[in-house]
């Protein structure tokens, strides 16, 4: 072969075509990426009697991994959580629950069954999250499979197919032939620098060939993996007609972009969820913690002092002082702003650069679970409409009924945050019925979240953005710790959004607090 690929270009490719999840495999394979870290739990040093108190500030995941992993090191914790629970953006609601949006506050009406539940929040959990999963088997949190890639399930464009759903295997199986048949044309005339052997190189061409489902010599006349019309079983089977790329590339491209490759990195196989709803997790911790959470505390003011810290916190109307060895912080830093500390400046200021994303979901208590009737078992339906995606419960599977996720936007772009409750409902039955006749008949019961509006957050997941120098000193700044005050959450985090990130962020602050605890023991 006279022009052949280095493998610096071989990775580039795939990750041009195949994207991060195809990059990993191959860079693991290679030895060129690291493998999924262990668990980050400290190995925290027992106390063996000796006092020290710690408050915890917020009962999200970060803080109620704090207070569990100091509990059983011997230390006395409380933990004060504003709200009527804890988990933060961890929240998973049934019949009866509140939703406690500002201006749009919501009692769950589902019917009273086990599965029928709604995660508002945090919805799965990536096999590649070690401390979760750890926690969840200490804990005793069973786990199911979450089904988030489904070939079955559809895609929709108004632009493409005349605004009919396809399947996203029909879809995806031409993208993948096309890109093959362009991978294959290029694979030979790439230009040479520490090139593949001849033989090397021929398994790669072999890879592309059956990546794309190409004849012998590198052309795509279509594939029966996206099935048959008929037959293919007893009888022949006869194709699916082959889609023009041309046609294809009239979609958005960020809806082809979701077909291709949703189904990698954190949001690839295998993901999982907590049986019977994602609060389960927090449920774990809340047992394990009885007697040390005080609800409905609202932090007024944290000052250090140097030798100990003291807080001020409002419950049902009267003030209340709470002394404390170390301070453990994951209430969202817009929020800590307005409360009186002596913090110091630059502290302050760090907090400030943190921005906050919008997050809306809205979903639906469906009478019939008319999507299994079309084969489709769990995943996502994408759309290009203000509502995103649809996703269909594989939980409580071909049971009557089932709760469907009909709106999930993460950007703030289509409105929803700034309808009314009734506005939302009517804007999610319009575009689901688009992608499903019978939607609107068979919706009730809606409720909608405005996580920017939902009562002691206002705001999604941290954003610090493009981590520049300064932004990143900042980062710095709040990850060590003022005085005997230690800020935690996925907003001490490099990778917000995630439950692992919050619960990394407090291991690496039990960590550096536990250096501390020891130097002192010695001195």
């Amino acid at each position: 072969m006279t022009n052949p690929v280095t493998r610096r270009e071989f990775l580039n490719l795939i990750a041009a075509t195949g994207g991060v999840g195809a990059v990993l495999g191959v860079g693991g394979a290679l030895g060129l990426i690291p493998a999924s870290t262990s668990a980050s739990v400290p190995d925290m040093m027992a106390l063996n009697g000796q006092r020290k108190r710690i408050a915890i500030l917020g009962g999200g995941i970060s803080g109620l991994t704090a207070a569990y992993e100091l509990s059983k090191a011997g230390y006395e914790c409380t933990v004060l959580e504003a709200s009527h629970r804890c988990g933060g953006r961890v929240m998973t609601v049934r019949n009866g629950d509140l939703i406690d949006e500002i201006g749009n506050p919501q009692i769950c009406k589902f019917d009273a069954e086990p599965h029928m539940y709604f995660n508002c929040g945090a919805a799965r959990i990536p096999s590649s999250h070690k401390n979760v999963l750890n926690y969840c088997k200490e804990l005793g949190v069973d786990l199911e499979l979450f089904i988030n890639e489904n070939k079955n399930a559809l895609v929709h464009d108004p632009a493409l197919n005349g605004g009919k759903p396809m399947r996203n295997i029909d879809i995806s199986t031409n993208l993948k032939g096309f890109m093959a048949e362009l991978m294959f044309k290029g694979f030979t005339s790439s230009e040479l620098d520490q090139p593949f052997s001849d033989e090397e190189a021929e398994k790669v061409l072999s890879v592309i060939r059956q990546f794309g489902d190409l004849s012998a010599d590198g052309k795509y006349t279509g594939s029966s993996r996206s099935g048959y019309v008929s037959g293919g079983y007893i009888d022949p089977g006869v194709h699916h007609e082959m889609i023009d790329v041309r046609d294809l590339l009239k979609a958005n491209v960020g809806l082809l972009r979701s077909v291709l490759l949703e189904n990698e990195g954190e949001t690839a196989p295998m993901l999982m969820q907590p049986v019977h709803g994602m609060d389960n997790i927090i449920k774990g911790f809340t047992r394990n913690l009885k007697g040390k959470i005080i609800y409905h505390a609202m932090v007024q003011g944290v000052y250090d002092h140097g030798e100990m810290v003291h807080v001020v916190y409002n419950k049902d109307g009267e003030s209340h002082r709470l002394e404390a060895d170390y301070v453990f912080n994951c209430i969202p830093s817009h929020l800590m702003l307005g409360i009186k500390s002596n913090l110091p400046e630059p502290y302050l200021a760090a907090m400030k650069q943190i921005g906050r994303g919008e997050a809306y979901k809205g979903a639906f208590q469906m009478k019939e679970r008319f999507w299994e009737k079309e084969a489709i078992y769990g995943g996502i339906t994408w759309t290009n409409q203000p509502i995103r995606q649809l996703w269909y419960p594989f939980h409580g599977l071909m049971k009557q009924k089932g709760v469907m996720l009909a709106a999930y936007d993460y950007g703030g772009g289509s409105g929803f945050m700034r309808m009314t409750h009734e506005e939302r409902i009517e804007a999610m039955l319009a575009q689901g019925e688009k992608v499903h006749p019978q939607y609107r008949e068979m919706a009730e019961h809606g409720i909608t979240i405005a996580w920017h509006r939902m009562n002691h957050m206002l705001g999604c997941s941290a954003r610090w953005g493009a981590m520049t120098p300064e932004k990143e000193r900042h980062y710095r700044t709040l990850q060590q710790p003022s005085g005997r005050h230690y800020f935690i959450g996925d907003q001490v985090s490099m990778h917000s959004a995630w439950m692992e990130s919050a619960i990394q962020s407090a291991h690496w602050a039990l960590a550096h607090m536990d250096q501390r605890v020891r130097s002192e023991a010695v001195a």
